[in-house]
């Protein structure tokens, strides 16, 4: 490995500012916990893990069923 690395002719990637975006959700307290927790038990934040459950929900191909109480 060197001790220095020269940047001098590098391009950021175009693309970088389509991966992620900042967003405010108002969560549940309990679902927090429960993310909170489980990213203790794997090591990951939970902001990841939550990420990572939406990405599984959208390419899971179901649709979310809404059914209100009358």
């Amino acid at each position: 490995m060197r001790k220095e690395y020269d940047f001098t002719d590098s391009v950021r990637n175009p693309y970088a500012k389509h991966f992620r975006k900042q967003v405010t959700m108002r969560l549940g307290t309990d679902v927090i916990a429960y993310f909170k927790a489980l990213a203790k038990e794997t090591g990951l934040p939970y902001q990841n893990l939550i990420n990572l459950y939406l990405q599984d929900c959208t390419h899971s191909g179901k649709k979310l069923a809404l059914k209100w109480a009358s």
